[in-house]
C-alpha cells in the first residue's frame, strides 16, 4: 500500500472517532518514515515489526497527560531531582523495527537519546504490545495511566519465565527510578477536577512529608 492511501485511510479514521485507533500491518519503514515527515507528532504512530498503530488522541487522554506532566514537574522540583523531559518525542529503531511516541518521557541526571522514562495514558485498549516496542528500544521504566491508576513496569536484564508475557519488564508497586514517588498519591492527583487545586494540594502534600 503507497503511503498516500495509508494517509487516506488515517484521516478517515480519526473522523469517524475522536479517540481514533486504526492498525494495519505490511508496512514498510519507509512508508512510517514518510507519514512521520508528513503529520509530525498527531495523531501519534507506533510501528513494530511493520504493524502500524495509528490514535488520535481525544481531549481526555490529553487533559491525563498534562496532569502528570504538571505534577511530576513540581515532584521534580521539591525534590530537587535534574530531568530532561521528552515530551511526546518519536523514538525509534529502524534495526529493531521498532518506533513509538510516548505521551511523556524523561530522563535523569543526564541527557541521553533516549528517555529512561516513558509514560503512556490509555483510554482505550489494545493494539501492538507496547511494552515489546519499549524493550526493543530499552526503555528502562515504563508507566501505564489506565483506569484511574498507575502500572509501574521495569526492565530486568535478564528475563526471567514470569516475566516473558510481559517482554522482560516486571510489574512493580513503585518505581525503581524514582522510589521515593508515592504512586497511589500522585494517582489521586491526577484525578484532581481542578488541575491548580491539584498541583497546589500535591505541593504541600510533598512538602509536609520531607
Amino acid at each position: 500500500m503507497l503511503t498516500a492511501d495509508l494517509q487516506v485511510l488515517i484521516d478517515q479514521q480519526i473522523h469517524q472517532d475522536p479517540e481514533g485507533r486504526y492498525l494495519t500491518d505490511r508496512v514498510s519503514w519507509e512508508q512510517y518514515a514518510a507519514l512521520l515527515a508528513r503529520n509530525g507528532d498527531s495523531p501519534a504512530y507506533r510501528v513494530l515489526d511493520g504493524v502500524l498503530e495509528v490514535i488520535s488522541p481525544s481531549r481526555r487522554h490529553e487533559s491525563s497527560r498534562k496532569r502528570i506532566n504538571n505534577l511530576l514537574g513540581t515532584y521534580f522540583l521539591e525534590a530537587d531531582i535534574d530531568y530532561f523531559p521528552f515530551g511526546s518525542t518519536t523514538l525509534q529503531k529502524e534495526e529493531k523495527r521498532s518506533g513509538t511516541e510516548p505521551d511523556e518521557a524523561y530522563c535523569f541526571s543526564i541527557d541521553k537519546e533516549f528517555p529512561d522514562l516513558a509514560i503512556e495514558v490509555i483510554i482505550t485498549s489494545g493494539g501492538i504490545n507496547k511494552l515489546e516496542v519499549y524493550r526493543r528500544l530499552n526503555i528502562k521504566e515504563v508507566w501505564f495511566w489506565q483506569n484511574n491508576r498507575f502500572s509501574v513496569y521495569y526492565l530486568r536484564e535478564e528475563t526471567p519465565v514470569e516475566f516473558i508475557q510481559t517482554c522482560g519488564y516486571e510489574l512493580l508497586d513503585r518505581s525503581v527510578l524514582l522510589p521515593n514517588l508515592d504512586m497511589e498519591m500522585l494517582a489521586e492527583y491526577v484525578q484532581y477536577p481542578s488541575s491548580l487545586s491539584a498541583v497546589k494540594e500535591f505541593r504541600r502534600r510533598l512538602t509536609s512529608v520531607s
